[in-house]
């Protein structure tokens, strides 16, 4: 099954409701969304914070971590707001 599709109920040819067929698309875009962001802050922060990779982290390395989050989570608020409030 195709991720725009909806689970067939006897017929093939029946085809989702335009609000059913965009909150399928909004559910997707979100996830797709999360899934960069927490891609990007992964590898920004890591690479930033961990000097040393091992088998735990450090006070500092911990610290840097959840500053660096933070940071860009709040980051990427400022963006959005501005990119969502701006006259068009």
């Amino acid at each position: 099954m195709d991720p725009f599709s909806s689970p067939s109920s006897g017929s093939s040819s029946q085809q989702p409701s335009p609000e059913a067929f965009m909150d399928q698309l909004k559910t997707q875009l979100a996830q797709a969304y999360a899934e960069e962001f927490l891609e990007t802050v992964r590898g920004k922060c890591f690479t930033k914070c961990i000097t040393k990779p091992g088998t735990s982290l450090s006070g500092s390395e911990s610290s840097c971590i959840s500053r660096c989050v933070e940071r860009y989570i709040e980051a990427t608020g400022i963006v959005s707001r501005a990119l969502f409030s701006s006259p068009r």
